[in-house]
């Protein structure tokens, strides 16, 4: 039993809210009231206030005075600079952790690469490419020891990638694009050249950024 995690009220209000926005219930814009979310859930208010602070935190939640809390709405700017950040943190922190990548991580995102490629020649759905993209950054994660770090990494672009624009997000790139993508992360982790490296992992943040950012909420309203 030791590898279950119990959730606190609070965390589980926060991943009811996620799911709401990933699902498609919640929008970016959206007004959250917790006294309607309180009568919804069958709880009191203060856990909902906890979550409510743990997604702004995450980005995912934004608070205006007198306009209240609402699902965050980005505009292109913000989508390009959070990529552009994100690619920044990742790539300085995968490359100062080099030397530490051992032969099993290297054998680990080899086989995520073969599981990306076998998707990209089959017809399964891409939701599938969504979980395994979020796999390979955990294990490139996994050498960084600076938790503050990792944290600014994932609030800088995984809250609009994998929850408000997710379904505009996980059709961003062909099956085959995602799998060449990786698969030049991996080639240049193993090629051992820090500069190569750096570079790969930003460019491949600061690509999505460019193409995540016509979703903003700017361009979406002047349409």
């Amino acid at each position: 039993m030791n590898g279950i995690k119990k959730l606190t009220y609070s965390e589980q209000v926060a991943e009811y809210i996620k799911q709401s926005i990933l699902e498609g219930e919640l929008s970016p814009g959206d007004q959250i009231k917790e006294v309607l979310l309180s009568e919804k859930l069958g709880i009191s208010r203060a856990p909902i206030r906890e979550a409510l602070q743990l997604l702004s935190r995450e980005g995912l939640i934004q608070s205006e005075p007198q306009k209240g809390k609402h699902v965050s709405a980005l505009t292109s700017k913000q989508i390009m600079d959070s990529y552009f950040t994100g690619g920044v943190l990742e790539a300085a922190a995968v490359t100062q952790a080099l030397p530490l990548y051992t032969e099993s991580d290297i054998d680990q995102l080899e086989q995520i690469i073969e599981q990306m490629r076998q998707v990209a020649e089959s017809e399964e759905k891409t939701d599938s490419l969504a979980k395994l993209d979020s796999t390979f950054h955990n294990i490139l994660f996994s050498r960084i020891d600076n938790d503050l770090l990792i944290e600014l990494c994932r609030r800088s672009c995984q809250g609009i990638s994998k929850f408000l624009l997710y379904k505009h997000w996980i059709n961003l790139y062909t099956p085959q694009q995602v799998y060449e993508r990786h698969l030049g992360i991996l080639e240049a982790l193993k090629s051992g050249r820090p500069s190569k490296l750096e570079k790969t992992i930003r460019k491949h943040y600061t690509d999505s950024g460019k193409r995540m950012s016509k979703y903003g909420v700017d361009v979406h309203t002047e349409k």
